[in-house]
């Protein structure tokens, strides 16, 4: 953490957001019948300019969610393409989400057409987006989507003005396997 955000990440971590790099995170919900995280790998993709990681999840009923922040510019594709190959490698058959700020635009790149090809992944969120959520051996009930700004705006504790905690949306969808 630089030293400019430092201080305030100590007092009010909620002001800093994501501002030194962001986060993904997997949730599960517990509750339902193998909805616990049975195994969680990770695998540093890269260290140099930013450190990047891939995490997976495996449900305890086989289920296989992963996430990463990719590079950007040119080094985004290799991150992305490298996460999915390992991403399919650790999932084996079983079923496989795979989303995050992959940093990547459908509409200027092949790497969608490649991750379908090579490994069956597939849902992009948009073809502008660069945050996805693709999968294999799912059904979509609800396609990939990103929030409006509106729903990712929340109020701070302590002055009740609106605070933007990330400069990216969260996209949701809902799947089952």
């Amino acid at each position: 953490m630089s030293p400019l955000t430092a201080v305030p990440a100590r007092i009010r971590p909620h002001l800093t957001g994501s501002w030194e790099g962001g986060c993904n995170v997997i949730l599960v919900r517990k509750g339902r019948p193998g909805a616990s995280v049975a195994e969680h790998r990770r695998a540093t993709l890269k260290l140099w300019p930013e450190r990047r990681v891939l995490s997976m999840a495996v449900t305890g009923s086989g289920f296989c969610l992963a996430t990463l922040h990719a590079s950007t510019g040119a080094r985004a594709e290799a991150d992305v393409l490298e996460a999915a190959r390992l991403a399919a490698e650790w999932a084996g058959d079983a079923p496989l989400v795979l989303g995050g700020d992959f940093n990547l635009r459908p509409r200027s790149s092949d790497a969608f057409d490649r991750l379908e090809q090579l490994y069956g992944l597939t849902g992009v969120t948009d073809p502008s987006a660069i945050d996805h959520v693709l999968g294999r051996g799912i059904d979509v009930l609800d396609p990939a989507r990103a929030w409006p700004d509106v729903r990712r705006d929340v109020p701070d504790p302590g002055t009740g003005l609106k605070l933007r905690l990330s400069d990216h949306s969260p996209v949701v969808c809902r799947v089952s396997t």
